[in-house]
């Protein structure tokens, strides 16, 4: 029975189905599934199906939104619960646009994908300076700082972050996107990681995190 329930959640958050998301994680709750379980096999297994698709080409960014707030839909029944039961997130991950740029709809989606694989995502928003990334690291000790920039001018503020980082003796690995970055460009300024689209963040960081 659990296994039918929990397919049903996944194959309604890929139609995007807000609230029979949230009623059908109540219904697990009800039926005793552990919570972790539910997270699991229900609300991530069917964002990584969507992320899968994404990165084919198979769905856009609307499904992925839609997708994305079933998620959160079902979440809120759920995050209470995994709290009290000490269930740990993946890994925890500090994003941000760098300074001087003010684009976010790329990095919003990053941090969609990242929420709906388990992560816990502190989001600095848009125009993040280097000093705000070190400080934020130094307060949250992150496992991974993902950064996000659109446009060619504001691609040095990655290499000034991942430099700051490393002057503050801290140990927290780095990935970089956004549409002018390359891997080599990646290599160049020693990122950790580097994500051509917003899926395939997730598989960095999640072999970020198998790696630590």
């Amino acid at each position: 029975m659990s296994a039918e329930i929990l397919k049903t959640i996944q194959e309604n958050l890929m139609k995007g189905k807000a609230n029979d998301v949230k009623a059908l994680c109540e219904e697990a709750v009800k039926q005793n599934i552990p919570v972790e379980q539910i997270l699991n096999e229900g609300l991530i297994a069917g964002m990584a199906v969507i992320g899968e698709k994404f990165k084919n080409n198979q769905v856009y960014v609307p499904e992925v939104l839609i997708a994305a707030r079933a998620m959160n839909s079902g979440m809120t029944i759920l995050k209470p619960l995994l709290a009290s039961a000490n269930v740990k997130a993946r890994g925890r991950i500090v994003i941000g646009t760098v300074k001087g740029d003010l684009h976010d709809i790329g990095k919003n989606l990053v941090k969609m994908m990242l929420e709906g694989a388990g992560f816990e995502i502190i989001d600095l928003g848009v125009n993040v300076d280097a000093e705000k990334f070190v400080a934020t690291a130094r307060e949250k000790n992150p496992d991974i700082i993902a950064m996000s920039a659109l446009l060619t001018t504001t691609m040095g503020a990655m290499k000034q972050t991942i430099d700051a980082i490393k002057s503050a003796g801290l140990t927290v690995k780095t990935i970089v996107g956004g549409a002018p970055l390359t891997q080599s460009f990646a290599n160049e300024i020693n990122a950790d990681g580097y994500a051509p689209d917003a899926a395939s963040a997730v598989d960095v960081a999640n072999r970020i995190m198998a790696a630590a």
